[in-house]
């Protein structure tokens, strides 16, 4: 830059020929050049730029073009957000900025940039303010690195607090699924025990626990499809109907869609089990004109009112319904709805009547259930 200088034509512009520099514009000048730090000046009533090898990287595309040139010439881009500070030091008073964000356009597109400066004023030899000198640092990089680092930090924070919330979920899981293999060891057992001390013969408990376990099988794999959080009553009367029923028209099934806690599903689907079992045995699915209706009704307190109904089978009378599985139905099951539930014989046919409330899954396990 010091030839580039040397060889300017300064005498065609304000700052005259360089034979009649002031003492002052001279010294910057030197003291500008053999500087390693990225220094400019502005000089003159045009504030004519004067720059050094260390600064030239800064103007990028214009570095071929910008000596000699007005300050507003050379950064227009720039010019409204720096002109505050240009009058601040023309009046005598030196200022710093730290990491000033500028949009500059240097190699043909704009660029987001910082800089850390301080413009200070320059004084010609008869005492008079002539310039500004500015040394500048390019804190670009650095602000983009904090910026980085500070993301990096938060998506690191983000991971963090999903591992660790995995983790919590994780522990749920894993109380939920103690939770769950209790109760349901614990209707197997019942099922077992109570099946075996009912039965009068082991041929016959065997068949009554297969079927029974059946049930139980069939009704978690419906709530499995649900990962447990919820099933529908409309989809566990169907799924506990289905091996039962040989043909649709037999039974009739009426209710609105609700949601019900795992463990109700699982009550609902063992009672319709031993429901359907009794009819085939000796109700209305032994014969080919019987019917069966089913109907349930859910009030705006979440109450349930779930009937089996059945007609055109043989008279049943209340002996041919004793043992485990009227205990299931009239006690065990109304347990998991908080309400009661019983076999009544009508002339008609076997009618059966659950009374209770709903529960969703977080509403079961507050309960203890």
């Amino acid at each position: 830059m010091g030839p580039a200088i040397q060889h300017f034509d300064w005498a065609s512009t304000s700052v005259g020929a360089l034979s009649t520099w002031s003492q002052s514009l001279l010294s910057y000048t030197r003291m500008m050049l053999t500087s390693k730090q990225p220094i400019c000046f502005f000089w003159g009533p045009e504030l004519l730029m004067f720059f050094n090898e260390a600064y030239r990287p800064m103007l990028g595309n214009r570095a071929a073009t910008a000596l000699g040139q007005p300050f507003a010439t050379v950064w227009p881009d720039v010019w409204a957000d720096v002109l505050p500070l240009t009058r601040s030091a023309l009046s005598g008073t030196g200022v710093r900025l730290e990491e000033m964000p500028l949009t500059m356009t240097r190699r043909g597109f704009e660029e987001e940039t910082f800089w850390t400066f301080a413009y200070t004023p320059l004084w010609d030899d008869d005492g008079s303010i002539a310039g500004l000198i500015n040394t500048p640092v390019d804190a670009t990089s650095a602000v983009k690195d904090r910026e980085a680092l500070a993301k990096a930090v938060a998506d690191a924070e983000t991971m963090l607090e999903e591992q660790r919330h995995s983790n919590r979920q994780r522990m749920i899981l894993q109380r939920e699924l103690a939770h769950r293999m209790k109760n349901t060891l614990a209707i197997v057992q019942a099922i077992v025990s109570q099946t075996m001390k009912h039965s009068q013969d082991m041929e016959t408990a065997t068949k009554r626990i297969s079927g029974r376990l059946t049930a139980l099988s069939s009704a978690q794999d419906l709530l499995t499809e649900t990962s447990w959080s919820a099933a529908d009553i409309v989809h566990v009367v169907d799924s506990a109907l289905r091996p039962h029923v040989d043909a649709s028209e037999r039974v009739s099934v009426t209710g609105p869609h609700a949601e019900i806690s795992a463990q109700q599903a699982l009550g609902i689907s063992l009672a319709l089990h031993e429901l359907a079992t009794n009819a085939i045995k000796y109700g209305a699915l032994s014969v080919p004109d019987g019917r069966i209706a089913i109907e349930w009704l859910v009030g705006s307190d979440r109450t349930l009112r779930f009937e089996w109904r059945e007609s055109g089978g043989p008279a049943v009378a209340a002996g041919d319904r004793k043992g485990f599985g009227s205990r299931l139905t009239e006690r065990i099951v109304p347990a998991y709805f908080s309400g009661k539930a019983g076999v009544h014989f009508d002339p008609a046919g076997v009618r059966y009547l659950l009374e209770g409330v709903l529960q969703t899954d977080d509403e079961a396990r507050g309960a203890g259930l």
